[in-house]
């Protein structure tokens, strides 16, 4: 992925308002990402346990959405997989993240939701540069095709929330 600047990734949300998206809380340390390691970049919002954020670039064009994660504490604690890049995660690892619809259908309250790493590092276990507390499941992809399925996956997701 290409280094973003603040102004960018603000200007990339298409499932908030324009205020909501200035208000939001970008990482801090934009210069000191792994970029060249990164399909997208997610974050948490360090003031809300709820809310995530991931901007990817599709067509070349960044596309930022904000997310809202589901309180996963109610029933029995389980391994979970992330529908991105695959990654088993024990309990708490993966989260059910729920993005409003862009445009009219968010406005009136439709969203879409899929399993994530809770902490949106996908890009990183893909890689093998963080490794879950359940490790990952055996492949015969390379590393590469396993970025090409999680790039693949997160289009889809993205493509769900722009409608």
């Amino acid at each position: 992925m290409e280094p973003l600047t603040e102004q960018q990734i603000r200007a990339s949300f298409v499932n908030c308002s324009k205020g909501e998206a200035k208000r939001l809380n970008v990482p801090r340390s934009l210069s000191e990402l792994p970029w060249e390691q990164l399909d997208f970049l997610g974050w948490r919002d360090p003031q809300s346990r709820v809310r995530g954020y991931v901007v990817a670039e599709v067509d070349g064009t960044p596309y930022g959405i904000v997310l809202r994660a589901t309180d996963g504490s109610a029933g029995t604690p389980r391994k979970n997989l992330c529908t991105l890049c695959l990654t088993p995660h024990g309990s708490g690892g993966v989260v059910l993240m729920v993005a409003p619809r862009a445009g009219k259908a968010g406005q009136n309250g439709d969203s879409v939701g899929t399993y994530m790493c809770a902490d949106l590092q996908c890009s990183l276990y893909v890689r093998g540069k963080k490794v879950s507390d359940q490790g990952r499941l055996p492949e015969s992809l390379t590393v590469e095709q396993q970025v090409g399925r999680l790039t693949d996956n997160l289009a889809a997701f993205l493509r769900r929330v722009r409608g």
